[in-house]
């Protein structure tokens, strides 16, 4: 005697298959690559510079920049580049991408770490320098104090000196870490 919910009877061609992807799947997929894409859409010359694209891939998303946005071709050519980029491997321009943009994350902590240590050279003086000299002995002594003292006498009159503006490209050139 047969029950009805027998699975012999509701198996389908594709159950026993692994590399079977259902459309659900497929459209999912779909779309992260299209995410992916505008992402990348995002991201300006330079950056897109720094990755290693696909020549096909680098050029869409250069002509995407061409094209107004909130315009029916730019959707349509964002869809275009989520095609190009459902034939990669996600993993690697992921990868890549997120390394682009924690990049400019790690150079904005790097310039609020000068911005702070020029601070503290204009606020203590010798001690500072003497300090910060402990630490990088490439700086000249000479030439900090007198960016120091100038920017000092600046201060007094305006907020922003020009020797404080040099104070900071002296920090970031010298000090490399």
């Amino acid at each position: 005697m047969k029950i009805v919910g027998d699975s012999e009877h509701f198996q389908q061609p594709y159950d026993n298959d692994d590399d079977y992807v259902s459309r659900t799947e497929f459209k999912k997929e779909s779309e992260d690559a299209q995410a992916l894409g505008m992402r990348l859409v995002a991201l300006s010359k330079t950056q897109l510079d720094k990755m290693d694209l696909d020549e096909f891939l680098y050029d869409a998303i250069l002509k995407s920049k061409l094209i107004k946005q909130k315009t029916e071709a730019y959707r349509r050519h964002l869809q275009y580049i989520g095609k190009l980029m459902r034939g990669f491997d996600h993993e690697p321009i992921q990868t890549a991408l997120d390394k682009v943009l924690n990049k400019n994350n790690n150079e904005a902590a790097q310039l609020q770490i000068f911005e702070k240590m020029r601070e503290r050279l204009l606020a203590n003086g010798d001690d500072e320098v003497q300090s910060l000299l402990d630490q990088h002995p490439q700086l000249e002594r000479q030439k900090l104090r007198q960016l120091i003292r100038q920017a000092n006498k600046e201060l007094a009159k305006v907020p922003e000196s020009k020797s404080s503006k040099e104070l900071f490209k002296y920090l970031r050139a010298e000090i490399k870490e």
